[in-house]
């Protein structure tokens, strides 16, 4: 990649990450109120978007082979129960993720 190449590239980079970060602020002023779409797509879009990477991370998962899914599904359960009882999303991730790398490492 030459100099140019890097500059373009950088310039690119910099352009997309100002625009996303900018463009609410002037789609949407501090005065005026928020439109009901937008305040519906940021109750619905987490849920979503969660549910989408479990179901993405699960797809891979057979019942009827290997470990029959066992780290999968407990790892699952543990951050559904880990979540439920503290309420704090990085300490759900974090202990799921812990307990499936054990479970695959150490027990299947």
């Amino acid at each position: 990649m030459t100099v140019t190449q890097q500059i373009l590239t950088i310039a690119a980079v910099v352009l997309g990450t100002m625009t996303t970060r900018f463009l609410p602020f002037l789609l949407f002023p501090a005065g005026k109120e928020t439109p009901k779409y937008i305040r519906y797509l940021g109750n619905v879009l987490p849920a979503a978007a969660l549910g989408l990477l479990v179901i993405y991370s699960l797809k891979g998962v057979t019942l009827f082979g290997g470990s029959h899914g066992i780290p999968e599904l407990t790892a699952v359960a543990f951050v559904m129960i880990l979540h439920k009882w503290k309420r704090q999303t990085l300490l759900s991730i974090a202990g799921g993720t812990i307990l499936y790398m054990l479970l695959v490492q150490m027990v299947f």
